[in-house]
């Protein structure tokens, strides 16, 4: 955390297993800290809980050992390439049902309440307001937000929308704004 303050960088690589404390406080902890940094977890334990665990700490993404470093290497330009990419359509605050998500600040106000969102869960939703009303597949998402091709197992899309749900939803497991378009992907209702 204080070479985090320190240097600020551009993106943190943050491993769960450390010695003296564990990656999952370091992760909240640099998340409280800086709302827009990129946070990358690498670690070794794939089980389904602990991916949920590091993503609901703030992580942008997750990472298991072992993986190829031309993967983390597609994994940061596509972190990169989202921290680059100007605003389209999408305006910088909007409201979804009783909710307004602010993407400048990176959260959402619900009343005097305001909940985080990280640099992904922005993107996605800003990715789904510019498509308002239209299906978005899934490939697309992967493609656009993650920068990385579809494949059978990958859940990233599914996992962030559960997370996003949590946030914006008045009940999160009956969806009336984030809804799903089975067999394809997703949709943003007003």
């Amino acid at each position: 955390m204080q070479l985090a303050r320190q240097e600020k960088p551009d993106a943190v690589l943050l491993d769960l297993m450390l010695p003296d404390t564990n990656g999952f406080k370091v992760c909240e902890d640099l998340r409280r800290w800086d709302a827009f940094v990129p946070i990358i977890m690498l670690t070794a334990r794939g089980q389904e809980n602990d991916k949920i665990r590091g993503l609901d700490a703030g992580a942008d993404d997750y990472v298991t050992k072992p993986f190829s470093v031309g993967e983390l290497i597609a994994r940061m330009r596509a972190i990169f390439r989202r921290a680059g990419r100007p605003a389209e359509s999408a305006p910088e605050v909007f409201s979804i049902g009783q909710v307004k998500i602010n993407m400048t600040a990176h959260s959402v106000a619900r009343g005097s309440r305001s909940i985080p969102l990280s640099f992904y869960e922005v993107e996605l939703l800003r990715l789904l307001h510019e498509k308002l009303g239209q299906p978005v597949s899934r490939e697309e998402i992967l493609q656009k937000i993650w920068g990385v091709e579809p494949g059978p197992s990958n859940r990233t899309v599914d996992n962030f929308i559960v997370k996003l749900r949590k946030k914006v939803e008045r009940s999160p497991d009956k969806p009336q704004h984030i809804l799903t378009v089975y067999g394809y992907g997703y949709k943003l209702a007003p």
